[in-house]
């Protein structure tokens, strides 16, 4: 016997009367109880939560180390992001984490700042604590490098030309919709500040939804990228100053993000534009800054949380060797707020 399988057959020894007495005072066999603690087998939602509560009532603490060691992979899932405190990602990290405890999971997270060197640490870090899997919506780290881990990996709205799950939203629709409603109200001089220089992301989708419909509408679309510098910063005022002052026949911005929108309202009001009067705005993703903004942004809604919460199950039910969807999709829809 293996030291981890006996220090989980001690920790089970210790325990075995706590177990007993959870599953007494929850109404269920001590088999149940196991099941629960290490997320194994068919557990009904409603003895789920009747197990958990006994064990929060009777202060039962499983040793996590232990059960981790015990088996092949630990109820963990590590996701990648580049930017933890951009609204979108913090949006996203805090749908998987929902999602992955409800499903008895917790979330490793590992914030790469862009640097392929860090994303090769966080891969050692997540063979030492054997995840489950991966949701990786970094946009450098190639998921080649972790196809040694033998393990599930989602891609969250990154591009990847890969047999890796991928869960995006419909981007060329939200460019669309975000053109059609500029064209709608009257619009005629579009300017979509978007992607990155050199660089393929999903939201050149968007740039692609935009430019279409302002073809089909006969109306002027320009698309501006930044450099990566803007990105990695998330200051874009710069960037921003210079595409109004090249086209001061603007009257409708479309930004491919709701903190490039907000820095847009700012550098708008710096130079005496009034919005919605002479320039209206539209951003992307719903997320919390669209909201608290004055005026509030008009925007593009990015299902953040239905995303996430298919990121986590497609990763389960493919690790436990389910077939699942390569692509996934999911539409978007148009919020009107005041800058429109």
């Amino acid at each position: 016997m293996g030291e981890s399988e006996k220090q989980l057959e001690n920790d089970e020894e210790r325990n075995m009367a706590t177990i007993k007495d959870i599953a007494a005072r929850a109404g269920v066999t001590a088999t149940t109880v196991s099941r629960v603690i290490n997320n194994r087998g068919y557990i009904s939602e409603e003895t789920r939560k009747k197990v958990t509560q006994a064990m929060q009532e009777m202060n039962y603490q499983p040793n996590e180390l232990a059960r981790s060691l015990a088996k092949a992979h630990s109820n963990t899932i590590g996701v990648i992001v580049p930017h933890i405190s951009h609204p979108f990602f913090s949006k996203m990290i805090s749908a998987l984490e929902s999602a992955a405890a409800k499903r008895g999971y917790k979330i490793l997270l590992c914030n790469s700042k862009d640097q392929p060197e860090k994303e090769t640490e966080y891969l050692d870090m997540f063979i030492s604590n054997r995840v489950t899997g991966v949701v990786m919506a970094s946009r450098d780290v190639q998921i080649e490098k972790f196809h040694d881990l033998k393990i599930p990996i989602v891609n969250f709205e990154r591009e990847e030309n890969t047999e890796a799950i991928t869960i995006q939203c419909d981007n060329e629709q939200g460019g669309a919709l975000a053109a059609s409603h500029l064209a709608d109200c009257g619009c005629c001089h579009l300017l979509h500040f978007g992607g990155i220089v050199g660089r393929d992301m999903p939201a050149d989708r968007r740039a692609d939804g935009f430019l279409r419909v302002c073809r089909e509408r006969g109306i002027e679309g320009e698309v501006l990228l930044s450099d990566r510098l803007s990105y990695g910063s998330m200051h874009y005022e710069s960037y921003i100053e210079k595409g109004l002052l090249e086209h001061p026949e603007t009257d409708g911005i479309f930004a491919s993000s709701d903190l490039i929108a907000a820095q847009v309202l700012q550098r708008l009001y710096a130079m005496g534009k009034r919005v919605p009067e002479d320039i209206k705005v539209v951003g992307f993703d719903d997320t919390v800054i669209a909201g608290i903004t004055t005026p509030s942004i008009t925007t593009i809604h990015q299902p953040i949380k239905e995303m996430a919460k298919m990121a986590v199950e497609l990763l389960v039910r493919s690790g436990n060797g389910e077939l699942v969807p390569n692509r996934t999709t999911l539409p978007v829809s148009l919020v009107v707020r005041e800058t429109t």
